[in-house]
Formats: C-alpha cells, structure tokens, sequence
C-alpha cells in the first residue's frame, strides 16, 4: 500500500546530496503543512474567510504535502509503512470496534 509511495519518495530525495532532513527538522516540516492544511480547512468550514486577494487551496495537494514529508520521515527512519499501518488497524479495529454506532 504504501511501499511504492515510500520508494518514490526516496527516489526523489535520494537524488540530492543534502539527502533526508533530520528527524526534528521534518518534525517542523510537518508541523508547517498542517498549519497550511488548517488554514484552507478553516478558511472553508471555519469562521475565518479568505482575504479577496487569497486564491482557493487544493485540500488534497495540502494532505499530499504533508503525506510526502510523513513518509520521508518514516524513510529516514527506515519504518515499513505497510507493516506499520497494518499494525495500527489491527490496534483500532481490536480497541475501537465497537465504541461506534454500525450501519
């Protein structure tokens, strides 16, 4: 699922000698996409408009940029994200199961 992403991730990267950022200078990194995708999601469904001069951001390209830096960071830390996600569902579906109403 996520191992070609993962592959063309660091094929991107690898490409320059500066290679992988630090963990910590990623960690700003994703901090910084967040915070570009809360401001279009509240700019959207929250109380605070766009400026006139403002164009409208693509809420798919902001999850993707942060997708990017998140998988450059688990690259940069040799984590499987196949084999981490798996983990993580198994841990929601065996926790979470049944806290929700069901269709």
């Amino acid at each position: 699922m996520f191992a070609e992403a993962q592959k063309e991730v660091d094929g991107w990267i690898s490409q320059f000698k500066e290679g992988y950022w630090k963990p910590l200078s990623m960690l700003a990194r994703i901090t910084e996409e967040t915070g570009e995708l809360a401001r279009e999601l509240n700019h959207r469904f929250g109380e605070k408009p766009k400026k006139p001069s403002e164009g409208e951001s693509d809420v798919g390209e902001e999850i993707a940029d942060l997708l990017f830096v998140l998988l450059a960071l688990a690259n940069s830390l040799h984590i499987d994200m196949d084999e981490a996600f798996a983990r993580t569902m198994e841990k929601y579906r065996t926790r979470d199961g049944e806290r929700w109403t069901r269709k």
